[in-house]
């Protein structure tokens, strides 16, 4: 199966029941699968005029008791941003898929790139809440897509599905799981048709209001607009704090619930490889390669980008000497890792940006330069071997 085609047909399995895109490489093939699939099982699928409809439809759709979706790349996400930040203020769930490129701009659209990373945290205006995974693998793709949903509808909120072009168009083998088997979460829908319930009132044991599906008796207001409990554009200060509060803590405050890492070979690691998406086949690729010569060295990978690990990585960087951060990018995340780490060790820098791949190579050249290599050359000349 092809990563395009794991996302299409995880967000089948999750319940979307209605996809509205524009075609874009290199998530085209999700539009494709989602256009042929849909009709099949009772959905519905819409090509809209651009981007910005795009979103707006999926917004329509969810607000009406449908688990939506939409899918692009880098200048498609630019245009949905502001759509994205109205789906934040007026809690509609949905998810938006973003299959990234070299930029800026049209940049190179059939390259690998991981470019859209600060964007995903910061594309939208104001402070709003964001929650955002990268797949690695096929698998994973299937996997994630589906929490990607089951986050949406729990926490009322836009989830961002971060791919990159190198999973996107990857094809391997994969074993699906049995359908009875996916947990699915679904909204709490409010029931009872009742007009006079604040749409937006929270229960003491939540932060999460329930969603009365327009057609189910109840009529309400939404807005972009700050807004109280009822839906209406207020320009209280303290309503607007109240608002803002709720929104945001309703992600921070479930990071357990919510933050995903992988650590491989981290208990005794010297140095680590942080990598995301598809530069973890090149990192395990050189972890192996490195232990193999005597370098204790591990993996850490944030699956879920937003909100950041960052207990996660703060915990497991105490015993390390340094720590490398390959991403396809200028340096974006690299400045995550340093506001988090700031001196507790030495942080290296292997980026890419002009549309080819970080290979195992070019991680263990980086790493050979360094003074933990050039000591374990030192202690251990007679087990390794001269580089042909």
């Amino acid at each position: 199966m092809q990563g395009n085609e794991a996302c299409a047909e995880g967000a089948l399995a999750a319940g979307m029941r209605l996809y509205a895109g524009y075609p874009i490489t290199p998530s085209t093939e999700i539009a494709e699968i989602s256009a042929r699939r849909l009709p099949q099982i009772g959905g519905t699928f819409i090509q809209m005029e651009d981007e910005i409809a795009s979103i707006a439809c999926a917004i329509g759709a969810s607000v009406a008791g449908v688990k939506a979706m939409t899918a692009t790349s880098g200048p498609g996400f630019s245009l949905k941003q502001e759509n994205l930040g109205y789906a934040a203020m007026a809690e509609i769930p949905l998810v938006v898929v973003d299959v990234q490129r070299v930029g800026p701009s049209s940049g190179m659209p059939t390259s690998p790139s991981q470019g859209d990373m600060m964007m995903a945290r910061w594309g939208t205006h104001g402070d709003h809440p964001v929650i955002a995974l990268c797949p690695s693998s096929v698998k994973e793709t299937y996997e994630l897509i589906i929490r990607a949903f089951n986050l949406s509808e729990k926490y009322r909120t836009p989830v961002i599905f971060l791919m990159d072009e190198l999973i996107a168009h990857l094809r391997e083998g994969i074993n699906l799981p049995d359908n009875k088997d996916i947990q699915i979460i679904d909204r709490k829908i409010a029931h009872g048709g009742n007009p006079k319930r604040p749409p937006y009132h929270v229960k003491s044991n939540s932060l999460v209001p329930e969603m009365a599906p327009f057609g189910m008796g109840q009529r309400y207001n939404i807005t972009g607009l700050m807004h109280d409990e009822y839906g209406f554009p207020t320009n209280s200060n303290a309503e607007a704090e109240k608002l803002i509060n709720r929104l945001m803590h309703k992600i921070s405050d479930n990071y357990e619930d919510i933050v995903q890492c992988e650590q491989l070979h981290m208990d005794d690691a010297e140095i680590a490889i942080f990598c995301y998406g598809g530069t973890m086949r090149a990192a395990m690729s050189a972890m192996d390669s490195l232990r193999a010569k005597g370098l204790k060295c591990g993996i850490f990978r944030p699956i879920t980008i937003w909100p950041f690990p960052e207990k996660e990585l703060l915990q497991a960087s105490q015993h390390l000497k340094r720590i490398f951060v390959a991403e396809h990018n200028y340096g974006q995340m690299v400045l995550e890792v340093e506001r988090i780490i700031k001196d507790a060790c030495p942080i290296e820098f292997i980026g890419k940006y002009n549309g080819t791949v970080i290979t195992p190579k070019d991680i263990i050249k980086k790493i050979e330069e360094t003074t933990e290599w050039k000591i374990l050359m030192a202690s251990k000349p007679h087990t390794i071997k001269p580089r042909i």
